[in-house]
């Protein structure tokens, strides 16, 4: 069977397989063909039906003849695409349709032309170019004008290479791919783009600079066409010369720029003005980024932004507005400090640096001024809370800040040894009393919480457990804890804080209180069956002597009916608890007495002390010091103090005379008939359980003897274990020992005394070395 079929692509190699197609294409092949001016061949075409089933069908050409072109096509093809090319170029219409130009090209490439077609394109497109360099060259050009001169051309010389590439397609995906070293068509254009008219120096140095005069301009403040930068850096970056020949010397200019900016600024500004000023050029410079520049600046663009304006004035930064910006606790400010600090070398370091030293500046004038001592932990309270807010808001919870927070309070609270231990306890006394009124039980825990805060970062916690235990001692006993609740809960935090080696003998406390709780209820049921001397209701709380502190024993004149009462209580409590011993303490009690008064009855609470004075009044109306002196026995120093509560207070049931605040062995008290109050209740200040400062000897001196206790008895178990050991060895081995601060020479001491009472001895050969005597 003989059809007529035409290729386009008919070459020496033409390929068996283009023939596998249906009647359909081919005949339109042979349409295309004949238009195109093209001979077309005969071939024979063995039919398949002819063969056996099974065989392999194959298909014979007979009488092939290659296609000859007209003499003139080649000449007639190029100079209908010149024609298209140059109009392209002038910006003229094309007289032939673009199907028809892009056949020819595909007709020339068919029959071996690529190469010439190739070649002819490149001199067209490289003569239009070298025509149009020398508009760029006038040195008298507004850098302006320049620029948008240079950017319409680029656009042009784009728009006018995509649509040769779209007629020159064919040799584009053909000749160019397959053919090694030659550029294709759209590289072509860039190359020639880039030698004729970028890589002369005079054009390449004004489209540099006109950019930079731009940017410049956008930095102090003016309004700039942004399009217009963000097309010529396109173009750079299109014609592979962006870093090499822009990005270079743009960042050698904003360096520049901005370490002038920056020493003139950090001498106008202040630190704030200065921080924010930063941070709106940080802004700045990432909108050119977003804008106009390549991503490939923005690493070295904002690390030579931060480097110029943050890097170079850390220091300064810090010294000059640090402890302005802390003391003042501008949130924000700090926020946008630790934020820009952020982002430069050593910037956190040097910051968490700095912090250190404002804590701890500001802590020693909180704990180093004795005028401080009443305010000293409510001060460290709220410094702590302020120091928080900012390590938590401004500087994201850093763990390094939170350290250095942990170190500076721990530094400057152990630098005046032992008071601070010593305040935390008055305070949590004041907190815990029953006056109390200023929290909500929330609000209470919540403060606990931060006292016990400051309770890790004191060193003598043995100094804290004393003072802590003699106050506890006075609210239990006088029935005046705010909340039991709330002494629970601090034993518990003590307790898990310190162990409960720390807490036993205030866990003992508290077991003897309920222990007296429950006896008084027995003694009560006791009393049904005994006569009760006078009209006295008396509590009793038996106290462990371990679990307490130690009172010194005071000796006193007490009313019989009293004597009376606390011998039945003796002899009951004896028959339950055979062995024992009771020992008074009338320094601890307290009582409510019934008197009367012109304006009304009242009731009293007063001290033991106060009442054996009031009760005096009970057959006289006056009493001179020396006669209450006598009466009652009292030393003198709590007598006096007794008596100013009761005659030189608010609640003046007594009258001295002469009137005066302090009280003289010739002064008189006369019973003050006329004593006035709204209330019925009525409690006078109660000056014996105020702390003297005896009273608070007294607690040093027995928190040092019991640390020598700890240090001969830390020694002695060290040196059984050791046998042997160096003193700068053992002076090591009871540091990691002990838990309270110790001097070496207090070391020394207790050595030496442990020596002198044979516990240890010295070696005879070295002077140093010690040896356990067993």
């Amino acid at each position: 069977m003989n059809v007529n079929v035409c290729n386009s692509q008919v070459d020496s190699d033409w390929s068996m397989k283009n023939m596998n197609m249906d009647s359909h294409e081919a005949m339109s092949d042979i349409v295309s063909s004949k238009k195109n001016g093209l001979s077309v061949p005969n071939y024979s075409y063995a039919s398949p039906l002819l063969s056996k089933p099974g065989a392999t069908k194959k298909l014979v050409i007979k009488n092939f003849e290659k296609p000859k072109l007209p003499e003139n096509y080649k000449q007639q093809t190029w100079d209908k695409l010149k024609n298209a090319v140059v109009a392209i170029q002038t910006s003229k219409p094309i007289s032939t349709s673009q199907e028809e130009l892009y056949q020819a090209v595909e007709n020339l490439c068919s029959n071996n032309m690529a190469a010439f077609l190739y070649d002819g394109l490149r001199v067209l497109c490289e003569t239009h170019i070298k025509k149009n360099v020398d508009q760029f060259l006038p040195e008298s050009m507004d850098s302006v004008y320049f620029l948008k001169l240079m950017n319409e051309f680029w656009q042009d010389h784009c728009r006018q290479m995509i649509m040769i590439r779209s007629i020159f397609l064919f040799l584009d995906r053909t000749y160019i791919l397959q053919s090694p070293g030659i550029s294709s068509l759209w590289d072509m254009g860039l190359d020639m783009f880039r030698i004729h008219i970028v890589s002369n120096p005079l054009v390449q140095t004004r489209i540099v600079d006109g950019i930079l005069m731009i940017v410049d301009k956008e930095r102090n403040g003016q309004a700039i066409d942004r399009s217009l930068l963000k097309n010529l850096l396109r173009m750079l970056l299109d014609l592979q010369i962006y870093q090499d020949v822009f990005e270079v010397k743009f960042l050698q200019t904003t360096e520049e720029m901005y370490a002038s900016e920056g020493q003139q600024k950090m001498q106008e500004l202040e630190v704030p003005l200065y921080l924010q000023h930063v941070d709106r050029r940080l802004s700045e410079e990432w909108e050119r980024l977003l804008h106009y520049l390549d991503q490939s600046t923005k690493k070295p663009l904002i690390q030579c932004v931060e480097k110029q304006l943050l890097g170079e004035h850390l220091g300064p930064l810090l010294q000059k507005g640090l402890d302005l910006l802390l003391e003042e606790n501008r949130i924000v400010d700090l926020k946008l400090m630790y934020d820009l600090f952020s982002r430069v070398k050593d910037g956190l370091p040097q910051l968490c640096s700095h912090f250190n030293l404002y804590i701890k500046k500001q802590g020693r004038v909180i704990v180093s001024n004795p005028e401080k001592d009443k305010t000293m932990v409510q001060e460290l309270l709220e410094f702590k809370d302020q120091l928080d807010v900012i390590v938590n808001q401004c500087f994201q919870k850093n763990l390094k800040f939170l350290n250095t927070l942990k170190e500076a309070f721990e530094y400057f609270v152990n630098q005046r040894p032992n008071k601070p231990a010593e305040l935390i306890a008055k305070y949590l006394d004041l907190k815990l009393r029953a006056g109390n009124k200023e929290a909500t039980e929330e609000e209470l825990e919540m403060l606990l919480d931060k006292i016990m805060v400051l309770f890790r970062y004191i060193h003598g916690k043995d100094v804290f457990e004393a003072f802590y235990k003699k106050d506890l001692a006075k609210r239990l006993l006088v029935g005046k804890s705010a909340s039991v609740d709330a002494e629970k809960s601090m034993l518990s935090k003590l307790k898990q804080e310190c162990g409960a080696a720390f807490t036993s003998k205030l866990e003992g406390m508290f077991k003897d209180m309920e222990i007296s709780k429950e006896l008084m209820g027995a003694f009560k049921q006791h009393l049904q069956n005994v006569k009760v001397p006078g009209n006295i209701d008396m509590t009793v709380s038996v106290l462990t002597m371990g679990y307490w502190p130690t009172y010194p024993p005071i000796e006193v004149q007490m009313p019989p009916d009293m004597i009376k009462y606390q011998e039945i209580f003796k002899k009951f409590y004896l028959g339950k608890h055979s062995g024992r011993k009771l020992l008074w303490q009338p320094s601890l009690g307290h009582c409510v007495l019934r008197a009367v008064f012109t304006g009304g009855n009242k009731e009293l609470q007063v001290s033991l002390f106060q009442a054996l004075v009031l009760l005096m009044f009970n057959k006289e109306d006056s009493y001179s010091f020396e006669e209450i002196k006598q009466t009652t026995a009292i030393e003198d120093g709590e007598l006096r103090r007794t008596l100013q509560s009761l005659a030189c207070g608010k609640a003046r049931v007594l009258q001295k005379s002469p009137r005066s605040k302090d009280v003289e062995d010739d002064d008189k008290f006369i019973y003050n008939a006329e004593f006035k109050n709204k209330y019925y209740r009525i409690k006078i200040n109660q000056i014996q359980m105020k702390e003297t400062q005896e009273e608070q000897s007294i607690t040093q001196e027995r928190v040092f003897q019991d640390r020598q206790y700890q240090i001969d008895a830390a020694i002695v178990r060290i040196m059984k274990m050791r046998k042997s050991l160096s003193h700068n060895l053992l002076i090591t081995e009871l540091y990691d020992q002990l838990k309270f601060p110790v001097k070496p020479t207090e070391l020394k001491k207790r050595v030496e005394s442990l020596i002198d009472r044979d516990y240890l001895q010295r070696d005879k050969d070295n002077t140093n070395q010690y040896h356990y005597v067993a």
